[in-house]
C-alpha cells in the first residue's frame, strides 16, 4: 500500500495549524471538504451522509461534497479514503459491512480498518425491511419461507454485491429458516432494490432509506421488518420474528472515518460537528422518515465497537459458511 504522509507536529502545533490563525491565514477549514461514500448514490448510508453533512456544512460555513465511489462492496472507495492525505479535507462515510464484514471475506485486504483509518463518530443505525415486487403474491416473511421450501433454490434475492450486508443478511435469513435461496449480486444496494422492483429477483433485504422511494412509488412492498419490535412508521407490518423466524434481526450502522494520521484536533472537531448536527430537529425528522436512528459517539466508543463487531461478524460468517460469491 502506498505510504501516506503522517503529520509529525505535536498537539499544540497541530491545533494552531488547523484550528487557529497561522500567519494571517484563514482558520481551518477554509476549503471544500470531501466525504467519500464507498456505496452507490441512493443507498441508506448515502442518504444519511447527505442529511448530516448538509447540516454540518451550514454549521461550519464550508462546503462538504459527497463523492460516491462504489464498487467491490466498498473496498474501492474505502481504499481511496485510506490513501487520501490526512489533512482534514477528506472523510469517509462507511457502513458496518465495509468496516467489520469485508475483512472476513478477503485474505489480502488493501487496507486495515484498525490501522489505516481514524474513527470519528458513529452517526446512526439503519433499520431494514424485507421487500418484494409490488405485484408479488408474497405478503409476509412466512410466505417467502414457504415458497422457498416448495421450490428450493428457485427464489432469487438481490444484494449490493458479494459480501455486502444485504448478501450476508439474506444468507443468514436462509440459514436460520432452513431454506435455499439463490443470490444475485448487483453493483450496489440501490441497483438491487430497483432490480427487485422490476421483478428481476423475487426479494431483497435492504435499509429502509434505500427502498422507501420505491415503496412510496408503489413498486415495492414491505413484507417484514427484521427488528425486535414493529417500527412506528410501519406499525401495520409484522416483524420477521412475528412471521415465524423467531429472533431474526438485522440492521446496520453508518459511521464517519478519516485517513490514519489525521490530527486529533481535527478528529475532535469533526466529531463535535457530527454530534451537533444530530441534535438538529430537522435532521432528526429526516432521519426518522428514512428509518435512521441518530446516535453520535466519541472516537474511542466507535473504535471499541469496530473491534467488537469485527470479532462478532468474523465468527458468525465462519460458522454460517458464507462466502463472497
Amino acid at each position: 500500500m502506498q505510504r501516506r504522509l503522517v503529520i509529525q507536529s505535536g498537539l499544540t502545533t497541530a491545533a494552531g495549524m488547523f484550528l487557529g490563525e497561522v500567519n494571517g491565514q484563514s482558520t481551518y477549514p477554509n476549503k471544500l471538504i470531501k466525504m467519500i461514500i464507498p456505496l452507490a448514490a441512493g443507498s441508506a448510508v448515502d442518504s444519511a451522509a447527505r442529511i448530516v453533512s448538509q447540516k454540518m456544512a451550514t454549521n461550519m460555513s464550508v462546503g462538504i461534497a459527497i463523492d460516491n465511489q462504489a464498487g467491490a462492496a466498498g473496498l474501492i472507495g474505502a481504499e481511496r479514503v485510506a490513501k487520501s492525505p490526512p489533512d482534514g479535507y477528506t472523510l469517509g462515510g462507511f457502513n458496518d459491512s465495509i468496516m467489520t464484514m469485508l475483512p472476513s471475506f478477503h485474505s489480502k485486504m488493501p487496507w486495515d480498518i484498525l490501522r489505516d483509518f481514524e474513527p470519528v463518530s458513529l452517526v446512526a443505525t439503519i433499520e431494514w425491511a424485507l421487500v418484494v415486487p409490488a405485484d408479488s403474491p408474497i405478503k409476509t416473511a412466512a410466505d417467502l419461507i414457504e415458497a422457498a421450501r416448495k421450490a428450493p433454490g428457485k427464489i432469487n434475492y438481490g444484494s449490493g454485491g458479494n459480501g455486502s450486508p444485504q448478501h450476508i443478511a439474506m444468507a443468514l435469513f436462509a440459514m436460520q429458516a432452513g431454506i435455499q435461496l439463490t443470490h444475485v449480486p448487483y453493483k450496489g444496494a440501490t441497483q438491487a432494490a430497483v432490480g427487485t422492483a422490476a421483478n428481476e429477483v423475487q426479494t431483497c433485504l435492504q435499509g429502509i432509506a434505500t427502498v422507501s422511494p420505491l415503496v412510496k412509488a408503489g413498486k415495492l412492498r414491505i413484507v417484514g421488518i427484521p427488528a425486535p419490535k414493529r417500527l412506528g412508521q410501519f406499525s401495520d407490518i409484522p416483524t420477521v420474528s412475528e412471521s415465524g423466524l423467531l429472533g431474526y434481526e438485522m440492521n446496520s450502522w453508518f459511521a464517519v472515518m478519516a485517513p490514519a494520521g489525521t490530527p486529533k484536533v481535527v478528529i475532535d472537531k469533526f466529531q463535535s460537528e457530527v454530534v451537533k448536527a444530530l441534535t438538529d430537529s430537522s435532521v432528526k425528522e429526516q432521519f426518522a422518515a428514512q428509518g435512521l436512528t441518530p446516535l453520535g459517539t466519541t472516537p474511542a466508543e466507535l473504535s471499541a465497537l469496530l473491534k467488537a463487531q469485527l470479532n462478532r461478524y468474523g465468527k458468525l460468517i465462519r460458522e454460517a459458511g458464507i462466502t463472497a460469491s
